[in-house]
């Protein structure tokens, strides 16, 4: 069975006029729990305090956990943040750094949420207040749990704010592969950037993901890689701009998962971005993701992968 960490903070209620899809992360557990005696649920603690403030500033950090982000960081991030986001802030890196754990573990495992690339130190942005893959990264490595942590992310967005959190030690590495000219503006330096011209399809993207992925795996050695395995490159997807298809997204969480299980690499998948009008359509594209990555990693057996590879 895929292991997949879920918390009932992770579905908060919809800030007024935020453009996030708010209802995604329940409507993925939904579509999980149909998948019966496939997945094995697991339950996150909160992200202890000096974790967070490892990677974020403590100033920002109180200012989240006691909802009084001023507006002019609301307006980076996108929503006001609530004291249910800010539970829901606590508890995603904590689901992440379990999935981390569960990896290492099995081989594999999910967060249903995560993947806040754009968070910075001192502030939230695109979506993103506290940067999970960030703070499981640095907690992994400075508990001793891993040697080196490789943070790949296939979001559709470039994962600025992991960069920059990161930066400079030698123990996390950062790998981005995303559209050049989608948000943000301005891009931080990843270890390996790769930023691919609008209205990139399957062909030339698993070209480019393969030609520039595989030197850094043998070069870093990761022990653990955290994978923001975004769906937004999907040609439809309403802040991407790339051509991804649905087979194509498919098949780069294939290649991604054989890759790494054959080098012996744990791996953990966050949720990462996914828009759309539909909600519905979003969170099966995220789904497929998860059952994809967990029938390749472990060997699962999930015939909704298949049945849901190529979304309308």
């Amino acid at each position: 069975m895929i292991p997949v960490v879920h918390h009932p903070d992770y579905v908060a209620p919809a800030p007024a006029g935020s453009a996030y899809l708010w209802n995604k992360n329940g409507l993925v557990r939904d579509l999980l729990a149909a998948e019966a005696g496939r997945v094995i649920w697991h339950e996150p603690e909160v992200m202890p305090q000096p974790w967070l403030e490892a990677v974020h500033d403590p100033d920002y950090v109180a200012e989240v956990r006691e909802a009084r982000v001023p507006a002019h960081k609301m307006r980076r991030i996108g929503f006001p943040v609530s004291i249910a986001v800010a539970r829901r802030s606590e508890r995603v890196p904590g689901g992440t750094f379990l999935a981390a754990q569960l990896a290492q573990q099995n081989g594999y495992a999910a967060n249903t949420a995560g993947g806040s690339h754009h968070a910075l130190a001192d502030t939230g942005a695109g979506f993103c207040v506290f940067n999970d893959l960030a703070i499981a990264a640095v907690r992994l490595a400075d508990e001793g749990r891993a040697r080196r942590v490789l943070i790949v992310d296939c979001d559709v967005h470039q994962g600025d704010g992991t960069a920059a959190l990161t930066a400079g030690r030698p123990d996390i590495a950062t790998y981005s592969i995303h559209a050049e000219k989608n948000f943000p503006v301005r891009k931080a330096r990843s270890t390996i950037d790769v930023g691919l011209p609008d209205g990139t399809e399957d062909a030339a993207y698993l070209e480019a993901l393969e030609r520039t992925l595989l030197p850094l795996l043998t070069s870093f050695d990761p022990d653990i890689v955290l994978y923001q395995a975004g769906v937004d490159p999907f040609a439809n997807d309403r802040l991407g701009r790339l051509a991804l298809s649905g087979a194509g997204l498919v098949a780069r969480d294939r290649w991604v998962a054989e890759t790494l299980r054959r080098k012996s690499i744990p791996f953990a998948s966050t949720l990462g971005g996914g828009y759309g009008t539909d909600a519905m359509e979003v969170a099966r594209r995220h789904v497929t993701s998860i059952l994809t990555l967990g029938e390749t990693a472990l060997g699962a057996c999930n015939p909704m992968a298949q049945s849901a590879s190529d979304p309308t």
